[in-house]
């Protein structure tokens, strides 16, 4: 296993740079075909969210692969490389597999304990195995990630320190107040009809809003969304769809509006918002500062701080250029949750009179400080005994090939045999013939039986890859037989799917 993730999220990088560098779903497409077509990549998976995006990939040499891995980010996310290397992080083999296990379990999301990451990652491996860029490392990687996820959240307690990014939004725009007391009775407006915004709609109708507008860019999708929240029994929302045209109007009636959409560009500018109230336009939004180029290093100083980030560098870095609009003061006309990555809300909409704005550079900022829950450290031991157990497994499964092949070796040799002693001893009945043959293959099992056994428990321990390189030169295996029998388990169609 040569696993390798290197990606960029909210704990490294500014929310800035992030919003430039999300992808599109054909961008994460393309990325992916075109990191197989990468001479180290065998395999590959991307996980893109609103906060990380990271790339997969089993590949055959470290340092390149970083490299090639690192250019293909950069490339794709249209943030050039110099400007992307100070927030990007590299993790290996054991380090990747505990990564992505603890990214599973809510640990490393923007509201610890979150659950909806596990449906990203279910996302993330359709994608892989849909353009077969998922091979049997990745599938059953991301398998076991999406196991381990569901056991720390059956488990343990961690849902009572986190919730969803869209509950946490909605406390943020509540103020400190009970967020049922405070929606109770309001008109919400949700933009988008995506997984996130359907979520958003299915939050705010159990919190106890009065009524729910969807807009979406395809009206079918919004109508399937409404009629979903109708058929909800016992929320008492109304609710109805309109088309992307109407947003205008139905910002003037609105009290609460919640987007995310795939849009590039803004989707609510300062100036509508501003239509919709009755008010002047806000001052210009001043957006992020651009973070300082790192300057040129050499490739295994470069390798070196990739490794590295991650770290309390990274992190003072991210923070140093993070920049919240600030927000106006009196009471809240209208409530606007941005919950897109790049963002739909023009930031200079927080300036205004009247107007909240919670986006995900804010809530990032307010997650920060969120205190842990005990249960925290229980999902931790499981993410490390778990990471234990499928570098065990996969270690196991390197020598299981060999052994396959060992016992098809031996199993000719037998038949072999056989057949020499039918030509032999002609005048045997079919009862001896049947006693000698089962008399032999118990021979061979007996004698095969010690040395797989122990070379499996022996692969399974750290450093026990060169097991079955022993085992293949002491039988003189034939390295085609090994291969075809890994080919085989490759294809088997019902390996690793979702």
């Amino acid at each position: 296993m040569s696993l390798l993730v290197v990606g960029l999220s909210h704990r490294s990088a500014p929310v800035s740079v992030l919003e430039r560098a999300s992808l599109s779903a054909d961008s994460q497409a393309k990325l992916l075909q075109d990191t197989l077509a990468a001479e180290p990549a065998v395999e590959a998976a991307v996980l893109a969210t609103c906060n990380r995006i990271e790339l997969y990939a089993d590949v055959d040499k470290f340092h390149a692969g970083v490299a090639e891995l690192s250019t293909l980010l950069a490339q794709h996310s249209g943030v050039g490389l110099d400007e992307l290397t100070p927030y990007l992080y590299v993790h290996y083999e054991d380090r990747a597999v505990h990564h992505l296990f603890s990214v599973a379990c809510g640990l490393d999301s923007m509201v610890v304990g979150e659950g909806q990451i596990l449906g990203q990652i279910k996302d993330a491996l359709a994608l892989g195995q849909e353009l077969h860029t998922a091979g049997r490392l990745l599938n059953d990687l991301f398998q076991q990630a999406l196991r381990v996820g569901k056991r720390a959240h059956s488990e343990t307690g961690i849902d009572r320190a986190g919730q969803s990014l869209v509950t946490f939004g909605l406390e943020q725009l509540a103020d400190g107040r009970d967020p049922v007391a405070w929606a109770k009775g309001k008109r919400a407006l949700v933009i988008g009809a995506g997984s996130m915004s359907s979520l958003a709609a299915a939050t705010l109708a159990r919190t106890g809003v009065a009524e729910i507008v969807v807009a979406n860019r395809t009206r079918a999708r919004a109508d399937r969304l409404v009629e979903i929240l109708n058929q909800a029994g016992g929320s008492g929302v109304a609710a109805h769809a309109v088309e992307m045209a109407a947003v205008s109007d139905e910002l003037t009636r609105a009290d609460v509006v919640v987007s995310c959409t795939g849009a590039t560009g803004l989707v609510l500018s300062a100036e509508a918002v501003a239509g919709a109230l009755g008010l002047d336009p806000a001052p210009a939004y001043e957006a992020p500062a651009a973070p300082v180029a790192a300057p040129p290093v050499e490739p295994d100083e470069q390798h070196a701080a990739w490794v590295e980030n991650g770290s309390a560098t990274a992190t003072a870095q991210a923070r140093a250029v993070r920049r919240i609009p600030a927000q106006s003061t009196g009471p809240v006309r209208l409530a606007l949750l941005d919950l897109a990555m790049p963002r739909d809300i023009d930031g200079g909409a927080a300036r205004l009179d009247g107007v909240r704005l919670v986006d995900i550079e804010s809530l990032a900022e307010a997650s920060a400080d969120a205190p842990m829950a005990a249960d925290v450290d229980q999902v931790r031991s499981i993410v490390a005994d778990e990471v234990a157990a499928f570098g065990a497994a996969q270690r196991a499964a390197h020598v299981a090939p060999t052994v396959v092949a060992l016992r098809t070796m031996a199993a000719g040799v037998v038949a072999g045999e056989i057949a020499r002693l039918d030509g032999r001893l002609p005048d045997l009945d079919e009862k001896q013939r049947a006693e000698i043959s089962q008399t032999v293959r118990r021979v061979v099992d007996k004698l095969l039986h010690a040395p797989t056994v122990r070379v499996k428990q022996l692969a399974s321990e750290p450093g026990g890859a060169g097991y079955a390189d022993a085992l293949r030169e002491l039988f003189d295996l034939d390295p085609q037989t090994v291969a075809a029998v890994s080919r085989a388990d490759l294809n088997d169609p019902n390996r690793g799917r979702s």
